[in-house]
């Protein structure tokens, strides 16, 4: 990972200052992809739960980080091939299961499964899914101290699994290049992550 020559700091060190909006290294991918899942989640409970008010520094962001005009354009993107997601009730069912849980292990083994045969916007989106059900969990249940913990969870992912593929796709902007096909994409990830939920299931 290009981090500005930080190389003396640790991986944790680094993770918590893209989740908690501090600039502790230099490296857009994971900075940006913070502040784009800080305003899907955002974006969510919105739509979810409008009496629930949440603003970017409840999620150990920075106030203004969501009106950024591109940031606003990707998370718009995501939310759109999420209405599919959606509309799968297998899917939500099994993410609502794997949700309850909240335990690392299982978002790890979950997150890797997406992604084990390949990378898209669609399998993108489940995770942020995935993520934003733990978050919403966190802040209803007043277990403030776990939202940072799945934000960092998220980053893990993206520097592991999908860090040279975003790259590849030009950073998160790519989302709204590709957005042509989303409906295709997001119809294959629903397939992958419940297989992956059924697969976890049975070995457990």
């Amino acid at each position: 990972m290009a981090d500005g020559g930080g190389e003396d700091r640790t991986e944790d060190e680094e993770l918590r200052g893209a989740e908690g909006g501090e600039d502790v290294f230099d490296d857009p991918i994971l900075e940006q992809g913070a502040v784009v899942l800080r305003g899907y989640v955002i974006e969510r409970i919105n739509l979810q739960d409008p009496g629930l008010h949440v603003s970017s520094e409840d999620l150990g962001g920075r106030p203004n980080e969501q009106k950024d005009p591109q940031v606003k354009e990707v998370v718009e993107q995501l939310l759109k091939i999420a209405d599919d997601l959606n509309r799968n009730a297998e899917l939500q069912r099994l993410i609502n299961q794997a949700a309850g849980n909240g335990v690392r292990e299982i978002f790890m083994k979950v997150a890797r499964s997406i992604f084990a045969d390949g990378i898209n916007w669609g399998r993108v989106v489940a995770l942020f899914h995935l993520a934003y059900k733990l978050i919403y969990k966190a802040l209803t249940t007043n277990h403030l101290e776990n939202i940072r913990t799945v934000i960092s969870w998220v980053l893990q992912v993206i520097k592991e699994q999908l860090y040279s593929w975003l790259v590849q796709q030009g950073g998160w902007v790519g989302v709204i290049q590709s957005f042509s096909r989303w409906r295709r994409v997001t119809i294959a990830a629903s397939i992958v992550l419940v297989a992956a939920f059924v697969y976890y299931r049975k070995t457990h």
